[in-house]
């Protein structure tokens, strides 16, 4: 525990509750992953994206200068540190000015103001949870400010490879896949297994983010000023970084979000390799990591099909009917299970294939 862990009021209930209503309010889908998993790796997980939430909020705010934003970085990591002395309370201190008025804050701002409530509940968890989650937790932050700095000429992040995007997509949600290993392969596990988990856990990562990569590319850029498809793959479709919303080069652009998505596929059998490795121990549940894997399967499928969607900011997402039937169909699922319903969704939206099948 962190040294100036002690000068604050220990975890309560409401503490923990507050946790599981923030995650849903800052993002679906991990508040789906969440929901069915069970207690403790319910808590455990949810802590842990919130802990990762507060420095992504951070990053992708587009009012904020890149050397305050790598500052305010590097002062969350220092807060995270339990060999440091530094206060989350002076993180939050740093970040109020940046923060919108309590009126007309967004869930995810509502999370940074209230880091310290998050660190209070992370560290009131048993000492070997703290321990699996706090390393990935810091590299997640510190790859963040360091693409900031990186970047920090240009006011937002200018990707320009297959092999730098992938380095960020590492530690945006590869540390992630990370920080999930660590917490399920606490005690006894035999080596192989072991060996095989971490070797897919970074893969498991990338796919997820590289799907909302390619489907959000047009809020990326005129939200926050990021641009994540690699300049060399538009300079290869003839557009300029700086004009990848551009109306004259939505088709050459969409081919960018379609090659994208195509390499993002390359990931699958990997996420899925992991997905059937994975131990279900202390509240972990197929379902939990199958919901996401399979709606990225479903992202997928529609953005080969329309990519322009994410240029025109149109949006490419799976409908609440298919979200709701995959949901519904993983519930008690077993891995072959999860392998037919890939190949399902792949091919067409899985409520209309069971719809079909009845």
């Amino acid at each position: 525990m962190s040294r100036h862990a002690d000068a604050r009021p220990p975890a309560t209930d409401d503490d923990l509750n507050w946790c599981h209503d923030a995650v849903q309010g800052v993002s679906r889908t991990f508040a789906l992953t969440v929901d069915v998993l069970d207690e403790p790796m319910s808590s455990y997980i949810c802590i842990g994206y919130l802990l990762c939430r507060i420095p992504d909020t951070i990053e992708d705010s587009s009012s904020i200068a890149p050397d305050e934003q790598a500052h305010l970085l590097r002062l969350y990591d220092s807060a995270l540190d339990p060999d440091d002395d530094t206060a989350i309370d002076e993180f939050v201190v740093a970040a109020e000015p940046h923060l919108p008025p309590a009126a007309d804050r967004s869930d995810d701002w509502d999370v940074v103001a209230n880091a310290p409530r998050v660190l209070r509940t992370f560290e009131a968890l048993p000492v070997d949870v703290r321990e699996a989650v706090t390393p990935p937790v810091r590299e997640l932050v510190s790859g963040m400010a360091m693409f900031v700095e990186r970047y920090s000429h240009t006011g937002g992040l200018r990707i320009q490879s297959r092999e730098e995007l992938e380095e960020y997509c590492y530690y945006a949600a590869g540390t992630v896949g990370n920080l999930i290993t660590n917490l399920v392969t606490r005690g006894n596990i035999d080596r192989e297994r072991h060996s095989l988990l971490y070797d897919t856990a970074e893969e498991f990562g990338l796919l997820l983010q590289l799907v909302n990569i390619a489907k959000d590319v047009h809020d990326d850029y005129d939200s926050e000023n990021n641009v994540y498809l690699p300049a060399e793959w538009l300079e290869d479709a003839g557009v300029p970084q700086e004009e990848v919303t551009a109306p004259q080069h939505e088709a050459q652009t969409a081919s960018v979000v379609r090659r994208t998505a195509t390499h993002a596929k390359s990931f699958l059998d990997d996420a899925q390799t992991y997905l059937e490795t994975v131990p279900l121990r202390d509240g972990n549940t197929l379902a939990a990591w199958g919901i996401p894997f399979l709606l990225a399967v479903g992202t997928l499928r529609e953005l080969v099909a329309n990519p322009e969607r994410a240029v025109t900011g149109e949006g490419v997402k799976i409908s609440r009917q298919e979200v709701f039937a995959v949901v519904a169909a993983l519930n008690g699922t077993s891995a072959e299970t999860l392998s037919e319903m890939r190949e399902v969704i792949s091919q067409q939206p899985f409520h209309r294939a069971t719809t079909n099948t009845d």
